[in-house]
Parts: C-alpha cells; structure tokens; sequence
C-alpha cells in the first residue's frame, strides 16, 4: 500500500497565508488593548512568578549574607528548616491562635453579614438606607493603622471612653485592661474586624439579591408569604451560589489572617493570644533575617491552604452542587 502524507498547505492553498495575515490583522485591530494589557502582564510577571524562584530558601541553609547569589549556591538543607518550625515552641501556639481567630470569625461574621444584608434588602426607605449603608462602609476604607489607634484609644484604661462607661455605670470596679490581657485578645479582634468591614462585606450579598427573579417575591406574596418567609424561601435559596463561594474563600483563608490589624493591636503583653503565622514570619524573616524559615513557613502556609480550598470546594459542590470549579 502506498502511503501518501499531505500537509496543511497541500490540503488547502493558502490556508498558511490566510492564517497568518488574519493574525496580523488582529493584532493591528488590537493593539490599543494589547497595549493596555502590557502592564499588568508586567506586575503580575515581576511580583508573582519572579518571586517563586525564592522559594528554594525553604530547602536550603541560608545565609543573608550571601545576596542574592547565596539563592542558588546555599548548601541544601533539605528538609531542616520545616523540622525547625515544627520543633518551635511558638508553633502551636501560633496555629491555635490563627485557626481560633479565623474560624470563630467566620462562624460569627458570615452569618452577621448575611442577616444585616438581609435586613438592609428589606428597608423600603431609600434615604435611611442610604444612610446606613455610608456609615457601615465607612470604616473599610481607613486603613487598620487609623482604626486600629481608634479602637487602642477608645479602649485605653485611663482617658477611653468604653472604661469610662463600664465604669460610671459601676459594670466594673476597676477599669478592664483590654489590649494588656490576653484572653480578651480574640474577641477584640474578631469584633473590631467586622465591625469595620461589615457594611462592605454585605456588598456582594446586595448585589446577589438585586439578581433574584422579581417573579419568585411577587408568586410568594400571593401565596400569602410575609417578608420574613420570603427571605428563608426566595432570597437565600436565590443567593446560595455566591453564599458557598465566600464560604470556601473563608474557609481556604483559614490561615491568614489580617496582617496589619494584629500587628496594630499586637503587643509584649498580649503576644500569647496574638501571636499568629503572619507575624511570626514577619518577626522571623524581617527582624531575625532568618529567611529561609520565613519561606518555610509561608510555603507550608500556601499547601495547606490549598488544600483547604479543595476541600471546602468538594463539600460544596457535593452537597449543594455549587462551587468555584
């Protein structure tokens, strides 16, 4: 039998041309967009995928001494530098306070932010829930540096106001050392993170709302369903996808925490209850100039949280057949 072999060009005339010339054409037609996309390609090559080349410091002895060269010329180490984070006795501690806080803010945040959009879904008054809605984003957009010396000032035991009332309405003898005792630590944390972040958290849930089919209210009000019932049978069925969805990123986010709101409110006194991964890198890579722990850490930090991702999105998608992929 004889084989013949035919190629693209011989099958079709031109076809190489034609394509060709089609490309260039596109890129003519796009090149203003083309353009526009140059520099976020950029950033995203010289802060993202440059910077993964670092993570070799994980399996190597450093020595900041050796620059940038010690990088690739560092003796390996294996893997000593996880056995060494292991073997720290911060670590638990660390995971304890990082899982403890995330997760019993989750558990209260989601749900307080759900209810207040809810809520503020249902408010007929356009101006008083204009009005709500500014004085609950307000807070998101001050950075945790000013919010965070309100809160140390409001709490302050001499001159803040919360002492004063506690005390003036005689709730308490002595006035109570907030920021100085750790086991007030979590709670404060946890509730000044969604206090400020509460109105603009209810955003995304407003905006799943305003898509749920009008129809669905207007066939449960003459079924004779009151607000409350629309709500439970319309309104969270209609936003359950993008429900799960914060639900997995909370989840798959269970390690990190709010870097700059600890670090604010983090002192000598309270170090047990704060203390969490963040900061411990920071303190480790930045003050100790102990890098390649650093990046030991924050490599583990990133597999498990993958690993959490995968999960929460397996569950999702298993029990309520919606998640991200």
């Amino acid at each position: 039998m004889r084989l013949l072999r035919f190629s693209a060009k011989n099958a079709v005339p031109g076809l190489g041309k034609k394509k060709s010339f089609a490309l260039q054409r596109d890129w003519r037609t796009q090149s203003q967009l083309i353009t526009m996309l140059w520099p976020a390609v950029i950033f995203m090559l010289v802060f993202n995928f440059v910077p993964l080349f670092g993570l070799v410091l994980a399996f190597v002895k450093y020595d900041p001494i050796s620059g940038v060269a010690g990088i690739f010329t560092s003796p390996w180490n294996n893997f000593g530098n996880f056995t060494r984070v292991f073997e720290s006795f911060q670590f638990w501690p660390m995971i304890r306070n990082t899982l403890g806080i995330n997760l019993i803010g989750s558990l209260i945040g989601i749900p307080v932010t759900l209810v207040f959009a809810l809520l503020l879904n249902e408010l007929i008054s356009g101006r008083f829930k204009s009005v709500i809605q500014t004085v609950t984003y307000m807070p998101h957009f001050l950075s945790w540096v000013i919010y965070g010396g309100l809160v140390i000032t409001i709490l302050n035991p001499e001159y803040g106001i919360v002492n004063y009332l506690l005390v003036e309405l005689h709730l308490v003898k002595d006035p109570v050392q907030f920021l100085a005792d750790p086991k007030y630590f979590w709670g404060l944390a946890i509730v000044t993170n969604l206090l400020k972040d509460l109105g603009w958290g209810a955003i995304l849930y407003l905006a799943a709302m305003a898509g749920v089919d009008q129809s669905l209210y207007e066939a449960a009000a003459i079924d004779g369903a009151g607000r409350f019932k629309r709500m439970f049978h319309v309104t969270i069925p209609g936003i359950l996808p993008t429900l799960m969805i914060l639900i997995i990123f909370a989840v798959s986010g269970m390690l990190n925490n709010n870097f700059t709101q600890i670090y604010v409110l983090q002192n000598s006194l309270n170090m047990s209850a704060s203390q969490v991964i963040d900061t411990y890198v920071y303190q480790t890579g930045l003050l100790r100039f102990q890098f390649d722990l650093a990046t030991a850490i924050g490599l583990m930090k990133s597999v498990l949280a993958l690993i959490l991702l995968l999960g929460a999105n397996y569950a999702s998608n298993k029990f309520t057949k919606s998640g991200l992929f």
